[in-house]
């Protein structure tokens, strides 16, 4: 099967630090080729994917993550040479839309994006001639004008992720600066707890530095730490060393990578009962859900004594990449044969 793959244009695939779904890209782009499969990898400038790629435009700056004008832009370099795929999966918001797309060529989308009021006439669109895939029943069960084709949890290479013992005796952040990622509550949650907390956090737009200037940098002191934008080694060493992952998120965020790689590691997480939680988080075995700070704190405590072999285990069973890759490959399979949704 020969399989375009479009990335957003800002962040390398893979990311060098933050970047959540150009970590998926990366991911499914090379389970795909271990599979057999011919693929092309659009991606914003620098990317190392092992994989084909197209020489795109100029790279997009970095600060302008999220316009539609540079995504616009990547997709008409990106479907221009990928007129012999036998399907195209973007992984952008603008793309799919992009009127001068390969003729009849199947097109499947990922919605990294909530259902959101903002973006929901978008996908609603899209979804008129792009088979939708969500990344979580949540995001999917958000709305019901929206033709979802399938629900498909993000999954990460285990076998490149080292076990970590949980000696660190801290608990531990990692996400980037924004109001909706709950930093404040994990701060105050781990106060309550007794537990010093670490945190790894992206902060380069200024909106980011705008909020840890106001809110972050005044609660940080004794016991809390900002180690700034983590790469892979230093992520998942801050991981695999932290007691649980505080993810007190803040919104109904449609999955969460974070909370994956911490299971990868052995680390039981600490989440709120909002989006795709619930999904991730087994409660009791692998993690404790929340609502307010002080339960946040109980559940701090009673995740440090958890079994770390069964979060891995959850990991490796659940959000494996063999997994994720073997469900984008049943439904490219569906769209070409052009059975009907399973």
């Amino acid at each position: 099967m020969r399989i375009g793959l479009v990335a957003p244009p800002w962040i390398p695939v893979p990311p060098p630090a933050y970047g959540g779904t150009e970590a998926v890209v990366d991911i499914l782009a090379r389970g795909l080729s271990a599979a057999g499969h011919e693929v092309l990898l659009a991606a914003a400038f620098g990317s190392t994917c092992p994989v084909a790629k197209i020489p795109g435009p100029a790279p997009a700056d970095g600060s302008r993550i999220g316009f539609g004008v540079d995504e616009l832009r990547h997709a008409a370099f990106a479907f221009a040479a990928m007129a012999d795929m036998d399907i195209i999966h973007d992984h952008t918001l603008a793309g799919p839309l992009y009127r001068h797309r390969p003729g009849n060529m199947p097109m499947v989308a990922t919605a990294h994006l909530p259902f959101s009021e903002e973006n929901h006439d978008i996908y609603q669109a899209m979804s008129a001639d792009t088979a939708i895939v969500a990344i979580s029943h949540h995001q999917a069960q958000s709305s019901s004008r929206i033709a979802v084709r399938r629900v498909i949890h993000h999954g990460i290479d285990t076998s490149s992720i080292p076990v970590g013992a949980g000696d660190g005796g801290y608990a531990s952040f990692l996400g980037r600066m924004d109001p909706g990622k709950g930093l404040p509550e994990a701060i105050e949650a781990a106060r309550l707890a007794g537990v010093p907390l670490r945190i790894g956090a992206k902060m380069y737009s200024a909106e980011e530095q705008d909020y840890y200037s106001d809110v972050i940098a005044p609660m940080l002191g004794p016991g809390v730490e900002y180690l700034g934008e983590l790469n892979a080694t230093e992520k998942y060493s801050l991981l695999g060393r932290s007691v649980a992952l505080l993810n007190p998120i803040q919104w109904s965020e449609p999955f969460g990578m974070a909370m994956i790689e911490a299971l990868a590691t052995g680390t039981p997480v600490v989440a709120t009962h909002r989006g795709s939680a619930p999904e991730i988080v087994s409660e009791g075995a692998t993690g404790y859900l929340g609502t307010t700070p002080l339960e946040l704190a109980d559940a701090l405590i009673a995740a440090a004594t958890l079994d770390r072999g069964a979060c891995r285990d959850a990991a490796e069973t659940y959000f494996s990449a063999e997994r994720m890759v073997a469900e984008h490959l049943a439904l490219y399979e569906e769209l070409l044969s052009g059975q009907q949704p399973s």
